[in-house]
């Protein structure tokens, strides 16, 4: 009995603790999405939020360290990289609240058209299984190939029913892609790493995605059961609506985004 009790009271402080919401909102992010957050966080306070942004240079990292509670939210995934990473990870991490979408582009150095493209050529997308998908859409959306009826958000490689160019497809980290450029005919490209990398002006693809897939929304995630939070509600709305930050938004990506929340 008295096993069950001491057992009853640390759960209920557990409980407490996880619903301790004092001291600043810790967020992660990437370089792709840093400065627009700069400015959220100045913003936040001023109105007496505080928030501490850190920066990570992986894919991997921000979701470990919500999972384990050394963050309290980040921003750089869309839904399906987070349902993949949920899947492979055994997190227990949930979207909270739309930021932006992206248009994501093929780009060429040695091309002005999709047309030229040669027969052989060679192609590059991401490497992780999700954007992976996001780069092979694009090229059946250029009609460069064809994928199985019913791929979708989660085609690969072997998807690919017709390749009338017999193209080589090279899959290559994602914030490797704009280094790819110079050897291969044609890349999928996120406008943050070209603009980053100088190689190409992002503005300059052969063809964009547009909101044909609205999954690809960038999410405010958290660890599931802190959705309670006030600071974070009080950040997202700052970021939503705050004149301030828009304007750095639209600074940052230029025409290249689209808010995903309703305005």
């Amino acid at each position: 009995m008295k096993a069950l009790i001491l057992a009853g009271l640390l759960g209920l402080s557990t409980l407490a603790a996880a619903a301790d919401y004092s001291g600043p909102l810790k967020v992660g992010t990437t370089s792709a999405f840093a400065p627009p957050l700069e400015t959220a966080v100045a913003e936040a306070k001023k109105q007496g939020l505080e928030v501490k942004l850190i920066e990570f240079s992986d894919w991997t990292a921000p979701n470990v360290s919500v999972e384990n509670g050394d963050i309290d939210v980040n921003l750089f995934q869309h839904q399906p990289f987070l349902d993949n990473a949920n899947q492979q990870g055994g997190f227990h991490l949930v979207s909270y609240a739309p930021a932006i979408i992206n248009n994501v582009g093929l780009y060429s150095l040695k091309h002005s058209s999709l047309t030229q493209i040669p027969d052989g050529g060679t192609v590059a997308i991401a490497n992780d299984p999700i954007n992976g998908a996001r780069g092979l859409l694009l090229l059946q959306k250029a009609k460069l190939i064809q994928l199985r009826p019913g791929a979708g958000l989660k085609s690969t490689v072997d998807d690919i029913v017709a390749n009338p160019k017999h193209l080589k497809i090279l899959e290559v980290e994602a914030v490797q892609l704009s280094r790819s450029l110079e050897e291969v005919d044609l890349a999928q490209g996120y406008p943050h790493y070209l603009r980053a990398s100088g190689v190409i002006d992002p503005n300059k693809a052969l063809l964009f995605d547009g909101l044909e897939h609205p999954e690809y929304v960038i999410q405010f995630v958290i660890r599931d059961g802190h959705q309670n939070d006030p600071r974070l509600k009080k950040f997202v709305a700052i970021y939503q609506h705050s004149p301030v930050v828009r304007a750095s938004l639209d600074r940052f990506y230029g025409k290249l985004y689209q808010p995903g929340w309703r305005q």
